[in-house]
Formats: C-alpha cells, sequence, structure tokens
C-alpha cells in the first residue's frame, strides 16, 4: 500500500473508530458512574473527548495500519460487551 493511502486509511480509522468507542465509552460511563444521572452524563461526556484523542494517539502509533485495526476493534468489541453486562442489551440496537 502506497503511504498516502496508508495514511488516509488510518484518518479514517481514527475518525470513524474513535467516534464508536468514544460512543461506547460515553454510553457506558453514564450507566455506570455512581453519580446522579445528569451528573453521569456530563462527566461522561467530558471523558469522550480524552477517549477520542487516545483513539487518535492508537490509530497514528501503531507500527502497521492492520495492528491499529485489531487493538481499536478489541477495545470496541471489550466496550460492547461490557455494556452487554451492564444494560443488557447490546448498543445501537444490535442483537436483542
Amino acid at each position: 500500500m502506497s503511504r498516502s493511502l496508508t495514511l488516509a486509511a488510518r484518518v479514517v480509522l481514527a475518525v470513524g473508530g474513535g467516534y464508536g468507542i468514544a460512543a461506547l465509552a460515553t454510553i457506558l460511563l453514564s450507566l455506570t458512574l455512581p453519580l446522579p444521572r445528569a451528573e453521569a452524563v456530563t462527566a461522561a461526556t467530558l471523558a469522550s473527548f480524552a477517549v477520542m484523542v487516545a483513539v487518535v494517539v492508537v490509530a497514528f502509533a501503531a507500527r502497521s495500519l492492520g495492528r491499529a485495526a485489531a487493538i481499536l476493534g478489541g477495545v470496541a468489541l471489550a466496550l460492547a460487551l461490557a455494556l452487554r453486562l451492564v444494560a443488557g442489551s447490546f448498543p445501537f440496537g444490535f442483537g436483542s
């Protein structure tokens, strides 16, 4: 793969993966933080910005594009499974 194509793929991975993982983390934190509902949602939303930055760093710091995709996919899967345990259903209407 050429350098420009690899860079474009990492950008797509960082933006798409960052959005998805930040959304999953926000939902999970909103449900599990021991705060009143409004404060839990606010704290989770603020934390999602740091999660998004961490995902972008991982997407560009990994040695290969495949490794970056595997790491971010694993994190997303772990968050989805944790959300399944906490909420009793998968996020975004997947599964039952």
